[in-house]
């Protein structure tokens, strides 16, 4: 009786969940892709509903992958959980020839966990014609749009350029930000501000005398609010600052208010490189990279061994399981007390795509 084939992308996802599974499994990985348009040629037949004509771009790997599905009893294709993983387990059931007659499942899981794997052995489905479909469709796309496009740029405007699908859209997104920009017309103005200090000081810190100083910014006058472009020059400036040469000050009103901060929601792909961009200075191709290794497994000694430390990170839901949320909430009881621990945990809704009316900065000498 032969094991059974699981085959995922990557060898690195493979010895992890070879490890979970266990004996009576054999886990294998097709490297990405087996399948995809030759590059030479559009490869595409535009005349009848604009079908693929793919090739074989792996063939030890499919030859491989034959040989393995041949010797196994059930197949469970265990690719990514999204559109590409999708497309690329049902290039592999048409590149191996999986006989008809051998069961083939798709199996998904958004973690590389124990429970995670196991739960997906245990419901399997069927490939989602829609997902390869979408997949397909963004393919075809990107060779429509890029053998057809760059010869006409190379044509009319420089030899070497290039287009595609998502490429164009962007540079056009560019340009009319440059026109914007072009067509901006500073508009200067002015505000007063100035550092006060409490008269009494604050206590040493490191053998210095610590004082408390705090920035005030000038909102009204002669009792009217300005407003942002209320001092529009210099001169209007200066003369405000001469009315305050020597001016004393003191605090009319304090206003306490207690704020409540939320935690902030759970990375998508986009935040996700935002923030590793904004505080550590990686490239997106660095984030999603390293995002991989984590999520693929890593080494954390001990008994665990390799262990998968973040959910699937391609993806727009910002939803935890209940699984990792009652985990989360054991720990925080543990360590911090429960003082720390919400009622209930958070539930994160998807932020609704509102268009953005356009508005112009103003310009602020420096």
């Amino acid at each position: 009786m032969g094991d059974k084939l699981v085959i995922v992308e990557s060898p690195a996802k493979a010895k992890t969940i070879q490890k979970y599974l266990g004996k009576g499994y054999r886990v294998v990985a097709s490297m990405g892709h087996v399948r995809d348009l030759p590059k030479n040629g559009l490869a595409i037949d535009v005349e009848h509903d604009f079908a693929p004509e793919y090739e074989v771009t792996k063939q030890k790997v499919v030859s491989e992958l034959r040989q393995a599905i041949k010797q196994a009893d059930e197949v469970y294709l265990a690719t990514d959980p999204d559109r590409e993983g999708e497309a690329i387990a049902w290039h592999i059931t048409q590149a191996a020839g999986i006989p008809r007659k051998k069961p083939v499942h798709r199996v998904v899981f958004q973690e590389i966990t124990r429970p995670a794997v196991q739960a997906a052995i245990a419901n399997p489905r069927t490939i989602n014609g829609h997902l390869v479909d979408a997949q397909q469709a963004r393919r075809v796309l990107d060779r429509l749009v890029g053998y057809r496009l760059s010869p006409l740029l190379w044509d009319k405007v420089k030899r070497g350029l290039s287009a595609g699908r998502v490429q164009s859209v962007a540079v056009r997104l560019l340009a009319e930000r440059e026109d914007d920009i072009e067509a901006f017309q500073a508009v200067e103005y002015w505000t007063i501000e100035v550092d006060l200090r409490k008269e009494e000081t604050n206590g040493t810190r490191n053998g210095k005398e610590q004082t408390n100083i705090f920035r005030a910014v000038l909102v009204e006058r002669g009792g009217q609010k300005l407003d942002k472009f209320a001092i529009a020059n210099q001169e209007q400036a200066q003369a405000i600052v001469d009315d305050l040469d020597n001016a004393t000050y003191r605090v009319h009103s304090i206003t306490r208010k207690d704020r409540r901060r939320s935690p902030a929601p759970p990375f998508t792909t986009s935040t996700l490189q935002q923030e590793a961009g904004r505080k550590l200075g990686f490239s997106a191709k660095k984030t999603m990279k390293l995002a991989q290794d984590l999520y693929e497994g890593v080494d954390i000694g001990g008994s665990e061994g390799t262990v998968g430390l973040i959910t699937y990170m391609r993806t727009d839901s910002t939803s935890v399981s209940q699984e990792a949320q009652q985990e989360a909430r054991r720990v925080i009881s543990e360590r911090y007390g429960d003082e720390y621990l919400p009622e209930k945990p958070p539930v994160y809704k998807a932020r609704a795509r509102v268009p953005r009316k356009r508005t112009r900065p103003s310009a602020r000498p420096a």
